[in-house]
């Protein structure tokens, strides 16, 4: 059974920091690209980083570019997500996802019928100011 388990969600002050990680299971990912969205009540998931299995192409969304870093480990199937300089606004759900579609078509993806392939349930993280 394939499984992504996110972790290190949580509360933190405005202009903080938090690392999130995400470790799969079940499977080996060799060609799937992973990333991360985030979901803020009331509105839509979005895509926020994305990196391929080579580690040589990374995306970032608008919203968190040069403050958010994305990496992985692929031996230990695990993917993080570096967030420095929070904000009240990175308050949200945050959901790991693992897909073999083209981190350039991940924020299509993401609104089709098939939508990603794997999902981890989330965590929480809250920024307060």
């Amino acid at each position: 059974q394939v499984q992504l388990v996110e972790s290190g969600g949580g509360l933190v002050q405005a202009g903080g920091s938090l690392r999130l990680s995400c470790a799969a299971s079940g499977r080996t990912f060799g060609s799937y690209a992973m990333g991360w969205f985030r979901q803020a009540p009331g509105k839509e998931r979005e895509l926020i980083a994305a990196i391929t299995f080579s580690c040589r192409s990374t995306y970032y969304g608008d919203a968190v570019e040069g403050r958010f870093t994305i990496s992985r480990v692929n031996v230990k199937n695990t993917v993080y997500l570096q967030m420095n300089s929070l904000k009240l606004e990175d308050t949200a759900v945050y959901y790991c996802a693992a897909d073999r579609a083209a981190i350039s078509r991940w924020a299509e993806v993401v609104t089709t019928n098939r939508g990603m392939e794997y999902w981890g349930k989330g965590t929480l993280v809250t920024v307060s100011s």
